[in-house]
């Protein structure tokens, strides 16, 4: 049995459960969320995981590696300007949810197990994976909790799940990269404060939806009941296939050439009816794109998600640049009145898209783009992560794309949730296209 699977046996012991507070005064007040985070709000928290492996020459002489009381003592002082996060998720019946500005902190959690850094290799997201080294949120309207779990080896595995209403990946990354900055130089700690003003991202009064905005976002999160096992599995494209994968398709961005690439290999193993109508969809960050633009280091969620459709045929027969090439023009049509239909549309809609459990249709792909994202810049003072990924995936049609690691030679990692039956099908597709 995998020693990373016997949790009933080893397991992960909690040492410590205590919340931080910020270490100064911070405003106590309601925080009003735009129609891009309520529509988030039924969403739960998003967990992640990185681990962190001690270097045997400084463990010799450094004994004090993720010292919990610096951590601690970082985490208060980044909490004093990201104050959203020492609060708690206030969703009252039909009433506008809020973040109730309140310091009561954020979740903390101290761990150990006989586990090792080695025993996560792969970094294959689960269930099991985000019980061990994930903390359980209590009460539920906590917008943050961290999870430091030591292990036998000497390394550190942390948890970490925030709320998705109350930010986004990039507002995640902000944080993460100030608190570990705390960590390492102390008062010399540069913070680029964020901006709390969500207003910005308010809808028109009264709301005005363009009737492209059906077509060209993806408005509701259409689930279904799963019809055997999911399965998840990290693929890695190294920078050599990266570039040949680019040339095919016509010298696209990274993002729109791996999608295309993955959205025929979906297609083909699901074996749908060329006939069917299939599409893609993607978040899209608009803080640059929205008129006018948003301050860089807005604090919440600044996503649309963008939809690209077509017929299983024209997927399948037809080539990877043109798929490439359909998904780059779908985004060149975004402009500030698209952006703020979608906005005022979803003020309408507010939480009424409340998502079941479930999948996403055979026929849809989501595709969760974290190229470029600072989320290996998370150095506490003892090193950067050596990997770092979701703690669990479970929903078949979710694919999150990521930068390679030092250990995969650089390129890009693709995290693929799918239908165990499919998954083989899936990755001799994926691979073949790389095959000279």
């Amino acid at each position: 049995m995998d020693k990373a699977l016997k949790s009933e046996i080893e397991g992960v012991e909690e040492i410590e459960s205590c919340f931080i507070a910020p270490s100064e005064d911070t405003p106590r007040q309601g925080l009003w969320l735009s129609p891009l985070d309520i529509v988030l709000a039924n969403r739960g928290h998003t967990p992640n995981v990185y681990f962190y492996r001690r270097d045997v020459v400084a463990a010799s002489t450094n004994t004090d590696f993720f010292e919990v009381g610096r951590i601690k003592e970082a985490m208060a002082k980044a909490l004093v300007a990201f104050y959203p996060l020492a609060g708690r998720l206030h969703v009252n019946g039909s009433s506008r949810p809020k973040i109730e500005c309140n310091a009561e902190g954020a979740l903390f959690v101290v761990a150990r197990s006989e586990l090792t850094v080695d025993d996560f290799s792969d970094l294959k997201p689960s269930p099991e994976l985000r019980r061990l080294f994930v903390p359980r949120i209590e009460p539920a309207s906590t917008v943050l909790g961290i999870q430091v779990t030591f292990l036998s080896c000497g390394g550190v595995a942390l948890g970490t799940v925030l709320h998705h209403a109350a930010i986004d990946a990039l507002s995640a990354c902000h944080f993460l990269q100030t608190w570990s900055s705390f960590s390492r130089d102390g008062e010399a700690a540069v913070v680029d404060l964020p901006c709390h003003d969500r207003t910005l991202l308010r809808a028109r009064s009264p709301p005005v939806v363009h009737p492209d905005v059906h077509s060209m976002f993806s408005l509701k999160l259409n689930l279904c009941e799963p019809l055997g096992p999911i399965s998840t599995k990290i693929f890695t494209i190294s920078v050599h296939q990266l570039a040949a994968l680019k040339r095919i398709c016509g010298g696209m961005s990274t993002f729109c050439a791996v999608s295309a690439l993955v959205w025929q290999c979906m297609c083909v193993a699901r074996q749908l009816p060329l006939d069917a109508e299939t599409c893609v969809t993607f978040p899209v960050n608009i803080r640059r794109r929205v008129t006018p633009p948003l301050p860089d280091r807005y604090f919440g969620n600044a996503l649309v998600i963008m939809k690209v459709a077509s017929m299983v045929r024209d997927v399948v027969l037809g080539t990877l640049a043109a798929s490439a090439a359909q998904i780059k023009s779908t985004l060149g049509r975004l402009d500030g009145e698209m952006l703020q239909s979608v906005i005022d549309y979803n003020e309408i809609a507010g939480m009424s898209n409340k998502p079941a459990k479930g999948n996403l249709p055979d026929t849809e792909l989501r595709m969760i783009g974290w190229l470029g994202m600072p989320v290996y810049d998370v150095d506490f003072g003892w090193g950067k992560p050596e990997v770092m990924s979701r703690a669990e995936s479970v929903r078949s049609g979710f694919v999150y794309m990521m930068d390679g690691t030092d250990n995969d030679g650089g390129g890009v990692r693709v995290l693929m949730c799918m239908e165990a039956r499919k998954m083989e099908e899936f990755e001799r597709l994926f691979y073949a296209k790389f095959v000279q």
